[in-house]
């Protein structure tokens, strides 16, 4: 039933993230809600089918650990709900079916530290309420007719969707999951994807918190009513929950890196992800606009970038692109790829993979795509950055592109990582590299060939090794380091390489210590 579910939601992705208005322009809820499902059905595929515990913890564990953004960490929770409920039972009928609904009500308002209604908890609540019958089947259907029926409710408790004439996009992206599992239920096929005509964000004004922030920590050496205590000071939208020695937060912040150095100091740091709203908010309305492509005069070309890191992110957009999440170790998927280059409102679209493990899903996408994508082979982020400030929309992408990869070659990018394993290896220029796990080690444009010391030190010994007579040196900091570092090391490459201009910045991709391009 989850299984069936997330691909019901998948077909109503992009209705759900049309709907948002609230809490701020963090419009993505119908993908977020879709890739937390997602995460579920990955555990689902490995675990022990055949055992209830197993199962329930594949939901649980799952969703905690793909939850992306309010609405997904939230999700995430009525889940944690749902399958504590289940987990002991050797089936699941109608009487348990509803007290899981009920669990999971309780554990979504449980998680949020002021709650407020008209928004996926209030829904939640209205099917928990509504949920009976002796049949699985029975207890989906009278709690799909309760939930709709707060759903509707909805804009009579939230100013903005009254405004916008809308429902809580969270609510029926919940509502859509629980219509999935009753579709399986009945052996009812996945329905068409609805056209969208209208984003409610057109309406949306920005407020006063600019940064959707996200972190997954494990080894967390605080409760998680610290961390949320030593959180809640930076901004709003707070989520922070927890599960099997891993916490995820949530927090609508203008204080990114110090939120992240505050609760990096309580635990591991696995994973962070930082996003300026307001170019999202822009970039959905970009997305309004492809809808009505029909009706504008159309540019001749867009473009579609793979980028990870907040600050290349918002680098990416302020040349003109619309982003597709992914990169090193998580690759987009082909789809991801189609539905980017199809919002994009323009008769080509060139698409910059920017890794060489996405150049054939975006060949693939572009296959499906009949002719409207144009794939620049770009294989790092360095190229890809190279090859978008050569973009101009009012040109045909065939008189671009070479333009474009020259601009791309013309880049050498440099990345500072850590190795995964220990080994040996010879590098291209015939050097011997024994490399232990967690080694510093350095990349010159995606080929290995430099390991061991400071992840500062790699990168002057990198640019010592590719400078010949270049002019800037742009430095992106990853997760982990600080402007302090940034200033030092900026200083250090300008006393090296007299004349040379250094341009630093935080919000470099996960995994790295530094992202360096020389130009």
């Amino acid at each position: 039933m989850l299984r069936y579910a997330t691909d019901w939601l998948g077909v109503y992705r992009e209705q759900v993230n049309a709907l948002n208005v609230y809490p701020v322009p963090d419009g993505d809820t119908g993908t977020n809600m879709h890739l937390t499902m997602q995460s579920v059905r990955r555990e689902l595929d490995t675990c022990d089918t055949a055992s209830m515990p197993s199962v329930a913890r594949a939901i649980s564990y799952g969703a905690l650990l793909g939850a992306r953004g309010n609405s997904g960490v939230i999700l995430s929770q009525l889940l944690k709900g749902f399958s504590e409920t289940i987990k002991d039972a050797p089936s699941v009928d109608g009487q348990l079916l509803t007290q899981a609904l009920q669990a999971a009500q309780k554990s979504g308002y449980g998680a949020v530290m002021k709650p407020v209604e008209g928004t996926i908890l209030t829904v939640a609540r209205g099917v928990a309420e509504g949920a009976r019958g002796q049949t699985p089947g029975e207890v989906l259907e009278s709690a799909l007719f309760a939930g709709q029926a707060m759903l509707d409710k909805t804009p009579e408790m939230l100013a903005a969707l009254k405004q916008a004439g809308v429902v809580d996009s969270g609510g029926q992206g919940y509502l859509y999951l629980l219509e999935g599992m009753l579709g399986q239920l009945r052996g009812e096929a996945l329905p068409p994807a609805p056209e969208v005509t209208h984003y409610a964000q057109q309406q949306f004004e920005n407020e006063a918190f600019g940064y959707c922030t996200e972190f997954l920590m494990s080894e967390a050496t605080a409760p998680i009513e610290e961390i949320r205590e030593l959180v809640s000071p930076f901004g709003d939208s707070l989520l922070v929950v927890g599960a099997e020695g891993y916490v995820k937060g949530h927090i609508h912040t203008n204080q990114p890196d110090e939120l992240l150095a505050t609760v990096g100091r309580h635990g591991k740091m696995l994973k962070t992800k930082v996003e300026d709203m307001a170019e999202q908010h822009t970039e959905i309305l970009g997305m309004a606009g492809a809808a009505e492509r029909a009706e504008a005069e159309v540019p001749l070309s867009g473009l579609v970038a793979v980028a990870s890191g907040y600050g290349l992110i918002k680098l990416f957009r302020s040349l003109g692109a619309r982003i597709v999440s992914g990169g090193q170790t998580a690759n987009p998927s082909v789809q991801d790829i189609v539905d980017a280059v199809r919002s994009v409102s323009a008769e080509q679209v060139i698409v910059l993979p920017n890794n060489k493990n996405v150049l054939m899903a975006a060949q693939k996408a572009a296959e499906l795509l009949e002719g409207r994508a144009v794939i620049l082979p770009t294989r790092t982020l360095g190229q890809g950055m190279g090859a978008a400030l050569a973009f101009q929309a009012g040109e045909a992408a065939d008189d671009l592109t070479p333009q474009m990869q020259d601009a791309a070659d013309a880049v050498t990018t440099f990345e500072i990582t850590r190795a995964s394993r220990a080994t040996t290896l010879t590098t291209a220029a015939g050097k011997e590299l024994k490399i232990a796990e967690n080694d510093v080690i350095g990349l010159q444009d995606d080929e290995l060939v430099q390991s061991g010391g400071s992840p500062e030190d790699a990168v002057l010994e990198l640019l010592a090794q590719g400078f010949s007579g270049q002019d800037i040196v742009t430095l992106f900091g990853g997760p982990q380091k600080t402007q302090a570092d940034l200033d030092a090391l900026s200083a250090r490459i300008s006393e090296q390489f007299e004349g040379v201009e250094v341009e630093a910045h935080l919000g470099g991709p996960e995994l790295y210590d530094y992202l360096v391009t020389l130009e």
